[in-house]
């Protein structure tokens, strides 16, 4: 292996390589080459990049507005320059399809974009002491919001670019300064992103990029005296340990689902089949905020299930660069688990319609019919391609069900009778709804959210800024 497939770590505004001397091969999901080695951080490494932008914050806040506007405006526009080099190692490290990679780098240069707007457009607030019965007309409060200091990002292996910049930007433009811990499959992702920040101009000592594996630095970091805000995208397990020892320490956490899609009996069966088609096998259906069950009205039933077993017949399975709907798998273990549910779900007496066909870490779209509450496949996420249909008699069944699961991030509801629809929709214990649509994250201005254990907090650009910043009070006695 060359030396140019030994990436670097960022710390200090420089690219620099660990003492510790370990590093860490990662694997391409689909071909199962070695693309490249990471760095294995020490925990005095890790020490010293937080102590570094704990010096460095205050004079980043301290820095006009417009020239944190245009540093991040800069690293948008590059990100376009670069994005078939940053697209190329998407696809290669995490599986995705070469136009998703392309579109992905592009949405996050938007992203940067929009996000400075709705910072420079946030303006302080101003309260009046006459407004309170026996205030002082003489008393004016001006409400500031200030950044929190050093936030910690970590972000997940399926958007390596998007959901680590949907942390990054607000961070940065807020005046935070930042430590960024990528998921260890999309570090070298991670790393592409930060060329393209190292080539700006930024201050040095804003922003520090770490690698190695969560179960080495992760918990030491997150735990960490120096950091003062924790954004977390990624899995339940990992985000309720986080929560553990969160004290008095603000976190957002962005986890799992188990999302449901209604299909009530008068809904319009073709626009709800292409919805449900869209949003269960994009990317294999690793997302949070794929459809993961269809609970759908025993009187529509057959009619549903036909068309999206046709609809599934068609999938285009192969490899990232054709641009099929359906790649392998993020690695061994994610496979092993979908095909285990597979396994599991036709053992306990699901109706195998299509799919249960494995070719590595490729696993072929799979549905099933007849799913009961007995079967793992009704409760567990996949975060892979395969689809349980649960066929229920009633409106509160739907939703009996919906909220039974430990899960609450997203649900469509199908129906032409928007009454009804917004009825079930109020029910759903979720943190959106999607009325006629499949599940989505987006558009990146909306807010994104998740109840149990699908998260804490909200993210949604403005949301985002909120949660990395503090009000702060200034008391005017005229």
């Amino acid at each position: 292996m060359s030396e140019m497939t030994t990436y670097p770590y960022y710390v200090g505004g420089k690219f620099v390589t660990s003492t510790s001397g370990h590093l860490i091969e990662i694997i391409c999901p689909y071909d199962q080459s070695i693309i490249g080695r990471v760095q294995a951080i020490s925990k005095e490494e890790a020490d010293a990049a937080i102590a570094a932008t704990k010096a460095a914050q205050k004079g980043w806040a301290d820095t006009d507005l417009f020239k944190r506007a245009d540093l991040l405006n800069k690293w948008a526009d590059q990100l376009e320059t670069d994005v078939d080099a940053i697209a190329q190692i998407i696809m290669q490290e995490v599986g995705k399809t070469w136009n998703d990679a392309v579109k992905e780098v592009t949405r996050t240069a938007e992203f940067i974009r929009y996000t400075v707007q709705e910072f420079i457009h946030t303006n302080d607030t101003a309260m009046s002491g006459a407004n309170y019965p026996g205030g002082s007309k003489n008393k004016f409060a001006i409400i500031k919001r200030i950044p929190l200091g050093t936030v910690l990002a970590i972000s997940p292996f399926n958007y390596p670019v998007n959901l680590s910049v949907a942390k990054l930007a607000p961070a940065l433009i807020a005046g935070n300064a930042v430590v960024f811990k990528p998921a260890t499959q999309g570090a070298i992702s991670a790393v592409k992103l930060i060329e393209s920040f190292d080539k700006v101009g930024f201050p040095a000592d804003i922003l520090q990029l770490i690698t190695g594996k969560g179960s080495d630095i992760g918990d030491y970091v997150s735990e960490h005296e120096g950091i003062d805000m924790i954004s977390f995208t990624g899995g339940a397990t990992t985000g309720r340990h986080l929560s553990s020892f969160s004290t008095m320490k603000p976190m957002v956490l962005e986890l799992g689902g188990k999302d449901p899609a209604i299909v009530c009996e008068d809904a319009d069966i073709d626009k709800t089949v292409a919805e449900i088609m869209s949003g269960a096998f994009s990317y294999s259906g690793q997302r949070c905020t794929a459809i993961k069950r269809v609970l759908v009205h025993a009187t529509v039933a057959d009619a549903l299930v036909g068309k999206l077993k046709t609809e599934v017949e068609k999938l285009t399975v192969g490899m990232p660069i054709d641009n099929p709907v359906i790649v392998p798998l993020i690695n061994e273990g994610a496979a092993d688990y979908v095909q285990g549910l597979i396994t599991d779900t036709i053992a306990a007496g699901g109706e195998l319609l299509v799919g249960n066909k494995r070719e590595g870490n490729l696993i072929y779209p799979t549905l099933f019919d007849h799913v009961t509450m007995d079967m793992r496949l009704a409760w567990e996420e996949p975060f892979g391609p395969v689809l349980p249909i649960i066929r229920v008699t009633s409106d509160d069944e739907a939703i009996e069900i919906a909220n039974a699961s430990e899960y609450g991030l997203q649900a469509s509801v199908f129906s032409q009778n928007f009454s009804r629809a917004v009825a079930i929709s109020e029910k759903i214990e979720a943190g959106s709804v999607q009325i006629n649509g499949r599940t989505e994250r987006g558009p990146d201005h909306f807010p994104f959210l998740g109840v149990k254990n699908s998260g804490m907090g909200v993210h949604g650009i403005s949301r985002t800024i909120e949660s990395m910043t503090r009000e702060k009070l200034l008391i005017i006695n005229v």
